[in-house]
C-alpha cells in the first residue's frame, strides 16, 4: 500500500504543507504511522479522507464541524446526506442559470430584429419575455381549474348514469362546470390584449368580438380598431388587467 509524506498529500491535495499539518495538530487527519526518521506518512485511506476534508471546507463547513462528522460512529451515513442535499442545491443552480441563459438568447435573439439598439429596445424586449411567461402561466391556471371542474362533472355524472343517483351531478356538478366557465371567461377576457399585425396596435375587442371570434392557441381573428385590418392577430398578455 502507498504511502504518502506531508508534502507528497499536501500537492495531491492541491493545499499547502501547513494546511496538512494543521489538520493534524487539530486532530482531524493525523497520519498513519511515523517513519524511522520521524516523518509523518499517510495511508491511501488517509488521502481519501484529506479529500473529503477539502471537499467539506469547499462547501464551506468550519473544521470544528468536519472533526464532529469525523467522530461519529457512522461519518459515511453524515457525509452522504450532506453530498445529496449538495447535490440538490447544486442542480437547482443549474436549473437557474440555464433559464438565464435561455434569457439571454431569447434577447439576442429580440436584439437581432431590432434594427437599432437602445435601451428602450432591450426594456420592450425584456417586458415581452416577462408577458408570455405571465401568458403562460394564466393558461396553466386555467387548465388545472378546467380539469378540476371536469372530474367534478364527470364524476357526478358517472354517479349518475351507473348508481340512478343523479342530484349530485344537477347540484354540484353542473353548477361547477357553469360556475367555471362564466369564470374563466372573465379571468381570460380581462388578461388578454391582441397585437394587430398591420399597424401594431395592442387592443382589447368587445366580450362579444372575442368569443365570437375564430382562433388558435396563440392568435384569434380580429378586427383592428386603430387601422381596420381584419385578421388574425396575436394574443399577448396584458399589461394592465381591467
Amino acid at each position: 500500500m502507498s504511502k504518502y509524506t506531508t508534502g507528497e498529500i499536501a500537492k495531491l491535495c492541491g493545499v499547502s504543507v501547513r494546511t496538512v499539518q494543521y489538520y493534524d495538530t487539530r486532530g482531524i487527519l493525523i497520519p498513519s504511522e511515523l517513519s524511522e526518521g520521524g516523518r509523518r506518512l499517510y495511508s491511501e485511506d488517509d488521502l481519501s479522507k484529506m479529500k473529503t476534508i477539502c471537499f467539506l471546507r469547499d462547501m464551506g463547513l468550519p473544521i470544528n464541524t468536519i472533526g464532529e462528522l469525523f467522530a461519529e460512529d457512522d461519518p459515511e451515513s453524515v457525509i452522504s446526506i450532506i453530498l445529496d442535499q449538495h447535490e440538490a442545491e447544486l442542480k437547482a443552480e443549474a436549473e437557474s442559470l440555464q433559464k438565464k441563459l435561455e434569457m439571454v438568447e431569447e434577447l439576442r435573439r429580440g436584439l437581432k430584429k431590432t434594427s437599432d439598439f437602445s435601451l428602450e429596445s432591450l426594456g420592450d424586449i425584456a417586458i415581452q419575455m416577462e408577458n408570455k411567461k405571465k401568458l403562460y402561466r394564466m393558461r396553466w391556471t386555467m387548465i388545472i381549474i378546467g380539469i378540476i371542474a371536469e372530474i367534478a362533472e364527470v364524476g357526478t355524472l358517472m354517479l349518475g348514469i351507473l348508481e340512478g343517483i343523479w342530484w349530485p351531478f344537477i347540484a354540484i356538478g353542473l353548477p361547477i362546470v357553469i360556475a367555471f366557465a362564466i369564470w374563466m371567461s372573465i379571468f381570460y377576457y380581462k388578461r388578454v390584449e391582441y397585437i394587430c399585425p398591420k399597424c401594431n396596435h395592442i387592443f382589447k375587442p368587445s366580450f362579444k368580438e372575442m368569443f365570437g371570434a375564430n382562433h388558435t392557441p396563440t392568435t384569434r381573428k380580429l378586427r383592428c380598431p386603430e387601422c381596420g385590418h381584419k385578421g388574425f392577430c396575436v394574443e399577448v398578455y396584458a399589461e394592465k388587467n381591467e
